[in-house]
């Protein structure tokens, strides 16, 4: 199993950190995909990953950033990305994308100006985009209508859109993965995604710490946590957790181009 987006290196991890990998190796987990968020945690992340291949990250600016950085200095950090890129190390571009409830203090003019060079990166390095969209569909939507999208392609984070928005998504060649909330008792919309979305495109995420499935919900998630979620993902699909483990498995080493190590027999 692979976990395709981890905060692992927010604060809530500081304390134990080495148990929570422990724990998570321990679940069966045989690779996890860190995001980065913005320009102080890229350096860190970078090391983090050094010496453990099961360890993968991406570079990106999270649009929840924005608002706590000057938009002077955007095209600046977007140059060290870059050339952040450009070391190699990094095995996807983000997380990026657009948030509505961040407009306030980012409009969307530049959230979008933000997330357009996020792509032109993605096309220049070829690494897919892991996208964040949250109440920002339509301006999303908009966006990827009229800009080229990366060859390596875009992974839906966390998806929690409705059927209809997945279909215009998936005939854009996106892919998709699915958290904690695919477990909660009201989950309603992303559920009937989950049923529409090709099997060859869907993978599996906790977002840990954030969302935590059912019977964690409220409490910190972990990636430890990511059978609970397979198996919600299995019990809609109405198919063995088994198989929905090895598929997603197989699709996230595919679409991340082999970066994840094979786990011995």
């Amino acid at each position: 199993m692979i976990d395709t987006h981890c905060h692992l290196d927010a604060s809530r991890f500081d304390q134990d950190r080495s148990e929570v990998l422990a724990r998570a190796w321990a679940a069966g987990l045989h690779g996890i995909l860190v995001p980065g968020v913005g320009p102080e945690n890229w350096e860190p992340l970078r090391e983090m990953s050094r010496g453990e291949p099961r360890l993968q990250i991406g570079l990106g600016i999270h649009p929840q950033m924005l608002p706590h950085l000057p938009p002077e200095e955007d095209e600046v950090h977007l140059e060290r990305l870059d050339a952040l890129l450009g070391l190699g190390g990094a095995i996807a571009v983000g997380e990026c994308g657009l948030d509505g409830p961040s407009a306030a203090g980012a409009p969307m003019e530049r959230q979008v100006a933000v997330l357009r060079r996020h792509l032109e990166l993605a096309r220049k390095h070829g690494l897919p985009v892991l996208m964040h969209c949250f109440r920002a569909h339509p301006a999303l939507i908009e966006l990827l209508k009229h800009e080229p999208l990366p060859e390596a392609g875009i992974l839906m984070h966390s998806y929690g859109g409705g059927v209809d928005l997945a279909r215009f998504y998936i005939q854009k060649g996106c892919h998709f993965s699915f958290a904690g909330p695919v477990t909660w008792a009201e989950a309603r919309k992303p559920l009937d995604a989950l049923r529409v979305i090709p099997p060859e495109r869907l993978m599996v995420e906790t977002d840990a710490p954030d969302q935590a499935p059912t019977p964690h919900r409220g409490q910190r998630s972990e990636p430890g946590y990511l059978p609970r979620i397979i198996e919600g993902m299995a019990r809609v699909l109405g198919e063995p957790v088994e198989v929905l483990a090895q598929r997603t498995t197989e699709n996230a080493r595919r679409f991340f181009r082999e970066a994840f190590p094979t786990p011995s027999l």
